[in-house]
């Protein structure tokens, strides 16, 4: 199956993070306006929206917004097709939709409409058992692992590398270090202050780490969707290239 060159023009949509609300994304969603002239959807969320998803049938109304705001966007877009921004949390549910066959009754096909996948800092692997982001990481990973779709959906990853954990270090550092030593299973790593730079780049897509950012607006530094920033993933991101898999990530300064 044919896919639409990274740089035709198309719809994008974002879909925010866990906790996360629509407002926080809009000097994302202008960055991405002025440097594309493209179409740009934020799927409209509030921060409660997020609570009930801590278990599967919590995964539901979020999965829904989504495939709302993407056939909205499928309405206008010239190749039939959208590229699905996904940050944090909202990338591994951006890699749920992608499948074909039905979540808990329901079938949202988002390969039929999405042909690039870019998350940024998201967990795509992740060692808590009972916390949220090891659970929703293990559930979709057993079942649509790595660039799963590829290369029928493009995947390209996008790590922050804003903090380094140390146990001797401040008390920012000492207490990154604690939370990156749950989630990788050791601490003495760079991250974006809340994701390990290794937890965020997925097996098989276009992997792209950004020096000094950071997770979100006030863990310290600019943060992927910074007005300064977007520019810098985007247009790797949609670089016409060959597949990186087994290659070493790109590391933009």
């Amino acid at each position: 199956m044919t896919r639409s060159s990274p740089t035709t023009a198309q719809p994008i949509v974002i879909f925010g993070g866990f906790l996360s609300f629509t407002m926080l994304y809009w000097d994302m969603h202008d960055a991405l306006v002025q440097l594309t002239g493209q179409p740009v959807h934020i799927v409209e969320m509030r921060g409660h929206d997020w609570i009930p998803s801590i278990a599967p049938p919590g995964w539901i109304p979020l999965l829904r917004k989504l495939e709302r705001t993407v056939h909205q966007a499928v309405r206008e877009s010239p190749t039939g097709k959208v590229t699905l921004i996904g940050h944090s949390a909202g990338g591994l549910l951006g890699r749920l939709y992608l499948s074909p066959k039905p979540f808990l009754g329901h079938a949202y096909r988002g390969l039929e409409y999405v042909d690039h996948l870019i998350t940024l800092g998201t967990p795509h692997y992740d060692r808590r058992k009972l916390l949220y982001g090891g659970w929703l990481t293990r559930w979709v990973n057993n079942r649509y692992p790595d660039a799963y779709f590829a290369p029928q959906v493009r995947y390209t990853s996008v790590a922050g590398k804003a903090l380094r954990g140390n146990p001797h270090g401040d008390l920012r550092e000492r207490h990154v270090y604690v939370f990156y030593k749950e989630v990788l299973g050791e601490g003495d790593v760079w991250g974006d202050g809340l994701v390990p730079v290794e937890s965020a780049l997925l097996e098989g897509a276009h992997q792209i780490i950004l020096e000094g950012v950071s997770h979100f607006t006030g863990f310290g530094g600019p943060w992927y969707g910074a007005a300064e920033v977007v520019p810098r993933w985007w247009k790797i991101a949609t670089q016409d290239h060959p597949s990186r898999e087994g290659d070493k990530a790109l590391v933009i300064n």
